[in-house]
C-alpha cells in the first residue's frame, strides 16, 4: 500500500533474480507475447527459455575463450566463435545453416593430401644422411 504513511515498501524483486539467471526472463515474456507464438503464455515458460539461452551462450563463449587463448589472443573475434561451433558436434549441428561474418572457412585438410605415416620416419633417416655428408664442425653445429 503506497498511499500509507509509515509502511515501508518491499524492494521488488525480478523473476531473473528469483531463477538466479543474467538473462532478462521479463523481456523474453514480453517478446513471446508480441511474437504471437501462441494464444496464451505460461509463467513458466520464458524463465525456461531464458535458461536454455543463458546455458547456451555460455557454452559457446567459453569455447571461443579457449579458442583465443590458443591463438594467444586476449579478445574473441568471429573466427574464435566459428572455431568453437564447428569444434563441438552438438553446437555444430544446432547451427548447421548459419553464416558466421568473419568467421572464415572450416579448417579441413583432405586425408590424401596428407603425408604417409611412413615419411616421418624416412625423413630423419634423409636428415642424418645429410648431416653425415656435411663437414664434421656443420654436422657438430646442427646438433
Amino acid at each position: 500500500m503506497a498511499g500509507r504513511k509509515g509502511v515501508a515498501r518491499k524492494k521488488a524483486v525480478t523473476r531473473s533474480v528469483r531463477a538466479g539467471l543474467q538473462f532478462p526472463v521479463g523481456r523474453i515474456g514480453r517478446y513471446l507475447k508480441k511474437g504471437r507464438y501462441a494464444q496464451r503464455v505460461g509463467s513458466g515458460a520464458p524463465v525456461y527459455l531464458a535458461a536454455v539461452l543463458e546455458y547456451l551462450a555460455a557454452e559457446v563463449l567459453e569455447l571461443a575463450g579457449d579458442a583465443a587463448k590458443e591463438t594467444k589472443k586476449a579478445r574473441i573475434i568471429p573466427r574464435h566463435l566459428m572455431i568453437a561451433v564447428q569444434g563441438d558436434p552438438e553446437l555444430s549441428r544446432l547451427l548447421a545453416g548459419v553464416t558466421i561474418a568473419y568467421g572464415g572457412v572450416v579448417p579441413y585438410i583432405n586425408s590424401a593430401l596428407l603425408p604417409k605415416n611412413g615419411a616421418g620416419a624416412a625423413g630423419k633417416e634423409s636428415k642424418k644422411k645429410a648431416a653425415a655428408t656435411k663437414s664434421p664442425k656443420k654436422a657438430a653445429a646442427t646438433n
